[in-house]
């Protein structure tokens, strides 16, 4: 917030010639109910908020005058807490304009002000004017006709309504050293307001709830000190805080999240499946959550998901179901005996399913192009050998030799250098043409 120094203005003079009255000081006077009513004592207070009270009484009744900021300026009664007038009578009846008036009385707001013209010398010049309710809002006290004393060049010249305050002394607390006015107010609801409208706005990301609570709660709570320090009385504050809906996610947002969750769901693939299965969850679970269920639809649709990974093998189970007959016990891939959705090497070639080849994306890829992805083909490079017996890089080329169809970088692909005579997928019987030891398939010489 920028800070507002206090403004020290010229000292107030009140002429004394003629018909004028010289105010004693300090002085405090008003019209109530259109009989002038003076105070016996008067004195100012600031509280730890920076909150400035005047104050001043006779023998039997007592007034009292608080707004939010020492600093010189208007004050509107009747619309907010900080703002206020109150009389308090002999029978210790308390009138203030924080008291609403009963509709038999009045339909509109009664609004009041304190006017802070001056401040010199830890004093405080200014005036009044109000109507203050008691507590049933059926009676009121009215501080409002000439106050004739007041009146420049004798009475009727430039009245005062209501009353004045003149040269009240600082008795309690202190001027803070930087005060906070109206005007400071507006830099922290626009900073929170474009944090709060930024937590929603038009995004293909998801709209995150906490997120959002947050930057709601600290929105509202720049709203909060605004309308202490300028008062509500157009309504646009009250309005917002409604709109607000006391900072609870509202139903459209958690539409809009399942809306994407779907849409990402829908257009998955097995690389981004269980991602995007988990989030739709999620998003229908809160749109239960925050706008209901009432036909039990949505709550059926969750119930249908199945985003398991049941052997942790990086497929998730709906795509482990290959003849498609939704019975994932009759899929056995590599006839072991286990069914793909709980067998972590689905092709049984000795290569986890997890740690076979994928693209970028995470979806598996075909390394030979034999329609067959790496995964459930148990000869991923296509040479003949089946994957399982083709352990380390023979030609340091850094392609594994079960990705590598020419084993030995000779420029002759494995498949053609019979290492596996007898087409069992074993190149324990390959060819060894010089009789080195070294069949032909990882010999390059």
């Amino acid at each position: 917030m920028k800070k507002l120094a206090i403004l020290f203005l010229t000292v107030l003079t009140l002429f004394s010639c003629g018909d004028e009255v010289e105010f004693n000081s300090p002085a405090f006077q008003g019209n109530r109910d259109n009989v002038q009513w003076k105070a016996e004592f008067t004195s100012a207070s600031i509280n730890e908020d920076g909150y400035l009270t005047i104050t001043a009484g006779n023998n039997i009744e007592t007034v009292s005058l608080t707004i939010p900021s020492v600093a010189v300026g208007t004050y509107i009664l009747g619309d907010v807490n900080s703002m206020e007038g109150r009389f308090v009578d002999f029978n210790g009846v308390v009138y203030s304009t924080n008291n609403r008036p009963d509709e038999s009385v009045s339909i509109y707001p009664e609004y009041g002000f304190v006017k802070l013209d001056e401040i010199s010398n830890n004093t405080f010049t200014g005036t009044f004017e109000f109507n203050a309710f008691d507590e049933s809002g059926l009676n009121v006290i009215n501080f409002g006709g000439v106050t004739e004393s007041y009146a420049v060049n004798g009475p009727g010249n430039n009245p005062i309504n209501g009353g004045i305050f003149f040269r009240i002394p600082l008795v309690s607390g202190a001027i803070p050293a930087v005060v906070i006015t109206c005007d400071d107010t507006d830099t922290d609801v626009a900073l929170t307001r474009s944090a709060y409208l930024t937590a929603f706005s038009p995004s293909p990301d998801y709209i995150d709830m906490g997120t959002y609570i947050n930057a709601c709660i600290a929105y509202t709570e720049a709203l909060s000190i605004k309308r202490d320090y300028c008062g509500d009385v157009d309504g646009l504050i009250a309005e917002e805080f409604v709109n607000l809906n006391d900072c609870l996610f509202p139903c459209d947002l958690a539409l809009q999240n399942r809306v994407t969750a779907q849409s990402s769901f829908e257009t998955a693939t097995l690389g981004t499946y269980l991602e995007a299965c988990n989030n739709y969850a999620f998003y229908l679970q809160e749109q239960i959550n925050i706008c209901g269920d009432e036909d039990g639809s949505i709550q059926g649709t969750l119930d249908a998901f199945n985003c398991a990974d049941d052997d942790a093998d990086g497929v998730p189970n709906f795509f482990e179901d290959f003849n498609g007959d939704g019975n994932l016990d009759n899929d056995d891939t590599d006839l072991d005996g286990i069914a793909n959705y709980l067998d972590n090497d689905d092709d049984g070639d000795g290569i986890l399913t997890i740690d076979e080849a994928k693209d970028m994306d995470g979806n598996p890829v075909d390394t030979d192009g034999d329609n067959d992805v790496d995964y459930l083909d148990n000869d991923d490079d296509g040479d003949g050998l089946f994957s399982n017996f083709e352990a380390g890089d023979a030609d340091a080329d850094g392609i594994l030799d079960y990705l590598d169809a020419d084993d030995d970088d000779d420029t002759i692909l494995t498949i053609n250098e019979n290492a596996d005579p007898n087409l069992d997928g074993d190149p324990a019987d390959a060819l060894d043409t010089d009789a080195d030891g070294i069949p032909d398939y990882l010999d390059n010489m």
